[in-house]
């Protein structure tokens, strides 16, 4: 939907005023390389996507918030002094969780706005469509209001509202990609300290084909869990021999096979193993990134599914499935899973004028080996959080 649709859509809904209604965007993301190292001190490698979540704001003089959105039918009109005082279980709960941040903040004090959202990322997808309104709601009150809009605070205010008002633990990623990103570039970023440096991704005549397996997750948090704990035991391990040792991803390889045969437990080993690799993978990426090698890239998604696949064992058929037929395309240089697995989506660096035909073949061969129908989504490198002036 165009931007000049959308604030007939506005209208509609809320009517003419003399008040300026103003237009900001967030893009969604995905991690193109770098995965289950967040956790383990190791870098990850999202990028911001070409297409996210639109807002647009607009003051109001009665004390109330309005939220209403093109995606879902719930709306709701809260009063400003109300904000936060009771959960919806609804999607209102993103923004409003957002602002209930913001007041905690020396803003001034704000009469009421009617707002419109637009989403473009499919819910469920793992592309981060929640991140995607929280930074969002973020920048545009920020930015109306007069505050600081550094982007890595309003990551880590975004953040904040995911973990203690809707009541979801996630990490500091999906905020900081949505937040940071910037076109045809990647994020080489480590979650712990924030420390982060943006990449040259110039995919050329390549795309991002995002593949949504549409496999229903189950006992993914046990299971996460489990593979921190097998990492934690394997790092308490890898400490006595490596002085000064803090996460696992600080290992070189050469140093894990230095030392792995400490890990008695072959399943530890292999957990371990992974860790030290994948984030190895994460830094080869970026050099030959930096000298545009697409093909050596696409080389490493390869590498970093087997990895998730055979050492990690967070994969599961339909995402194996996926990438196996993903790869019988010639112009596919690369394809894995991406996010935290079980199900899920792969991301596949594919040629412009194979994509069609991917997502007709791959999209053949995944309903007849698994009998579910995947989703796929065409992508570009996209910019970070931004208000849109001029345009239509």
């Amino acid at each position: 939907m165009s931007v000049q649709d959308l604030k007939g859509k506005f209208i509609e809904k809320y009517g003419e005023s003399t008040e300026e209604a103003r237009v900001f965007y967030a893009p969604g993301r995905v991690n193109l390389i770098g995965e289950h190292l967040d956790y383990n001190g190791g870098y990850v490698f999202p990028a911001a996507l070409d297409f996210g979540t639109t807002l647009i704001v607009r003051p109001r003089s009665d004390g109330k918030v309005q939220f209403a959105s093109t995606n879902f039918p719930y709306e709701a009109s809260i009063d400003y002094s109300e904000i936060g005082k009771a959960k919806t279980g609804e999607w209102v709960d993103y923004p409003v969780g957002v602002m209930v941040e913001l007041a905690k903040k020396d803003l001034p004090v704000a009469a009421g706005y009617d707002l419109l959202f637009h989403g473009e990322i499919p819910n469920g997808s793992g592309l981060s469509s929640s991140a995607s309104i929280e930074v969002v709601t973020g920048f545009a009150f920020l930015t109306l209001l007069g505050g600081n809009t550094d982007t890595v605070e309003i990551a880590l205010l975004s953040q904040r509202a995911e973990n203690q008002y809707v009541g979801v633990n996630s990490g500091i990623m999906d905020q900081f990609a949505v937040a940071n990103g910037k076109r045809d570039q990647a994020i080489l970023l480590m979650c712990d300290t924030l420390e982060y440096s943006l990449v040259p991704f110039v995919t050329g005549s390549y795309k991002l084909v995002i593949s949504n397996t549409n496999k229903k997750r189950g006992l993914v948090d046990s299971k996460y869990n489990e593979r921190r704990s097998q990492c934690e035991e394997a790092l308490a391990i890898l400490k006595q021999e490596v002085p000064g040792l803090s996460y696992l991803a600080e290992l070189a390889p050469e140093q894990f096979e230095a030392h792995k045969d400490k890990i008695t437990d072959e399943t530890v080993q292999r957990r371990a193993r992974h860790v030290v690799e994948e984030n190895q993978r994460v830094l080869d990426s970026v050099e030959v990134l930096k000298q545009n090698d697409l093909k050596q890239f696409g080389l490493y998604m390869n590498d970093s599914h087997v990895s998730l696949r055979d050492l990690y064992e967070v994969s599961c058929e339909e995402l194996d499935v996926m990438v196996e037929e993903a790869q019988k395309i010639p112009g596919t240089l690369g394809s894995r899973m991406t996010g935290a697995g079980f199900g899920g989506c792969t991301v596949s660096l594919v040629h412009e004028n194979d994509v069609e035909r991917f997502i007709r073949e791959v999209g053949e061969a995944y309903r007849t080996r698994t009998g579910l129908t995947g989703e796929f989504y065409v992508c570009g490198i996209g910019n970070g959080v931004e208000e849109l002036k001029g345009v239509e």
